[in-house]
């Protein structure tokens, strides 16, 4: 019994495995408006096969997590992130998270990062 178990926990953790080596997109959705600090501003990560599905991801996970209004803000296939404040924003995407973290508050100096992720 606990050896099917174990085996079925094996198999398991290597579909998982393939399925994310295969998703070569990211995407970063985003419930911010001005006025919003960034704290407050609610975010949710997709991922997928396509840029389109990694973005339909973003938002249906920005808005499972509350969030009423969300848009996709910046996609990417390597890394990516988004900055704001209470009035601008950023983004950036770059082969690592200090890359896309930089760009993000090159397009924002005064901002402070919100989210950034890498695949």
């Amino acid at each position: 019994m606990f050896q099917k178990i174990r085996t079925g926990l094996i198999i398991a953790a290597l579909v998982g495995l393939q399925a994310t080596s295969a998703l070569a997109f990211g995407a970063i959705a985003v419930n911010d408006s001005q006025g919003t600090s960034a704290e407050e501003a609610g975010y949710g990560l997709g991922w997928g096969s396509t840029q389109k599905e990694a973005e339909n991801n973003a938002v249906s996970a920005c808005k499972a997590v509350g969030n009423d209004t969300c848009e996709v803000a910046v996609w990417f296939e390597q890394c990516g992130a988004y900055a704001g404040d209470r009035v601008n924003y950023g983004i950036g995407f770059g082969e690592t998270k200090k890359i896309a973290e930089s760009k993000a508050l090159e397009d924002c100096p005064n901002c402070k990062i919100i989210v950034s992720e890498c695949q």
